[in-house]
């Protein structure tokens, strides 16, 4: 396949959902080829490893957020962090991808040469030694948020005198049994942390600037757990799943198109939890439904915390921090011991690598998406960042598979790189499109340092799993596009490719 002496074949960035789902493929569908993967961190799981505070779960169905290949076989659909790290190291085991695991390996940068269609990767390691790996393809599966800065909303906590936490880095030893605790935030970690915080604490208050659109269903899928009785695990879950998709999917549209009705739903399942006396303003956000993601409320469990009075809502804005809590513009105080700040995440593009292609640094915000795995003129290199408004596990599936397709059609071809071209007069056509029109605070805050999209097709990241799958399993991989070249092609425009012989 390649051309120069490479330590592997592909080098895999990530040993979260996304690396191990592509080990997973290229175990199955790319045999020949040789892969690594380096993890920074001391452990599988990614998101699932590095969040520790109370209730850590699944904001979707494990029958979606579970792989394609591999069935979920526990009986709740909305799983915590220890049963998910559970299914990933069954994964590792049973497929033989935990021997190419190497942990502790930070990638700082990566540079491409085109000569001889390969990418050096610089590592940092937890010892401080810093190292070289090389590999013909580079698959990014890092995530899309800064594992070591979560985004700082600016607070000054003042004369506050107890202890200030974030979930992203979660003290062992917390002990907040008997305490009073304010949760700031009302996105799907402070709906999680809060009626799991609610049963030891004196008190839990969640104190959100701004409502969020809730949606409360059972942990465990009845259809799927009733299936599983009846039908092999595989028939049962592949069933499960494409239900599951299709409701997402007409959720999201009917949301998009008939939002007021939307809302009824909503609003309905609230009241149903809480009464009809319900404190209906706390729950109605000043957007409609999926503009933001939905927060997932499993088995009423927020709900039943605030009927039972260890919990509640409060909707204000933020005055300062006094010695025993917060002060808000209203001028109500609200009590705590503790101060958690579940305020969001900050975006990260391709992992924070210091990517270059022959020693020219790679701007991603000057780059097309294509396919929503690989970038416009930009050689050997997929990156998964998954869907905003489904499960993310589905758009790591179809990207590992097409990447397979892609790695199988170079080595056929005798080429070393794939590269999608887009020439200048192809760019100027595109008509830019914000695919990312959600207005949650950390797609907002990111925007800048996102990649292109164009309204048309291959070009942008979708946001329709449904027709994506379609599109990346049915069309060719040849598609006029995506150029496969020799090593030391130097043609842009696709007329120019240097053709391999069959």
């Amino acid at each position: 396949m390649t051309i120069a002496n490479t330590d592997f074949d592909v080098l895999i960035v990530g040993a979260g959902i996304s690396g191990i789902g592509m080990a997973a493929h290229m175990e199955m569908h790319c045999p020949d080829h040789s892969y690594g993967i380096v993890e920074m961190r001391d452990n599988l799981g990614g998101t699932w490893d590095l969040f520790r505070y109370p209730g850590i779960r699944s904001d979707s169905d494990m029958h979606t957020l579970g792989f394609v290949f591999e069935p979920w076989k526990h009986e709740k659909s909305i799983a915590d962090a220890p049963a998910i790290l559970d299914y990933l190291n069954r994964i590792v085991d049973e497929r033989g991808i935990r021997e190419h695991i190497r942990y502790g390996h930070r990638v700082v940068a990566a540079d491409f040469d085109r000569s001889t269609a390969q990418w050096t990767v610089t590592i940092q390691t937890k010892d401080g030694e810093k190292k070289r790996l090389t590999a013909n393809f580079l698959y990014l599966g890092s995530g899309y948020y800064d594992y070591d800065e979560p985004y700082d909303p600016g607070f000054e906590f003042g004369d506050f005198k107890g202890q200030v936490i974030h979930p992203q880095f979660w003290p062992e030893d917390l002990d907040y049994a008997g305490k009073k605790v304010i949760v700031i935030g009302s996105g799907a970690t402070a709906v999680t942390i809060v009626p799991s915080m609610a049963d030891k604490a004196a008190h839990v208050t969640m104190l959100q600037r701004t409502p969020t659109w809730m949606f409360s269903r059972p942990a465990k899928d009845g259809l799927a757990n009733f299936l599983r009785k009846i039908l092999p695990e595989e028939t049962a879950y592949r069933i499960t799943r494409w239900k599951n998709i299709k409701l997402q999917d007409i959720g999201f549209k009917r949301a998009r198109t008939k939002p007021e009705k939307v809302r009824k739903m909503l609003y309905k399942r609230i009241e149903k939890a809480l009464g009809k006396d319900y404190d209906k303003e706390a729950f109605t956000p000043p957007y409609d439904p999926w503009d933001q993601r939905l927060c997932l409320v499993p088995d009423d469990d927020l709900f039943e915390a605030m009927n039972s009075g260890t919990a509640s809502v409060k909707t204000g804005r933020i005055a300062r921090f006094v010695e025993g809590g917060v002060e808000l513009e209203s001028g109500e105080r609200l009590e705590a011991d503790i101060i958690i700040t579940a305020t969001g995440l900050k975006l990260a593009v391709a992992g924070k690598i210091d990517v270059s292609v022959d020693g020219e640094q790679i701007d991603f915000a000057q780059r097309y998406y294509y396919k929503g795995c690989m970038f416009s003129n930009l050689p050997n290199l997929a990156v998964v960042f998954g869907y905003l408004n489904a499960s993310w596990t589905l758009r790591a599936d179809i990207n590992s598979d097409y990447i397979c397709r892609v790695l199988n059609r170079m080595k056929a071809t005798d080429t070393q790189i794939a590269e999608p071209v887009l020439t200048e007069a192809g760019e100027a056509a595109l008509e830019e499109d914000d695919i990312f029109d959600f207005s949650s605070g950390y797609i907002q805050r990111g925007k800048a340092i996102m990649p292109k999209n164009a309204v048309a097709y291959p070009w942008r990241l979708n946001q329709d799993y449904v027709l994506d799958r379609k599109r990346m399993v049915e069309e060719p991989v040849d598609d006029d596009l995506l150029a496969f070249k020799r090593a030391g092609a130097n043609a842009r425009e696709p007329g120019e490719i240097l053709e391999a012989a069959e």
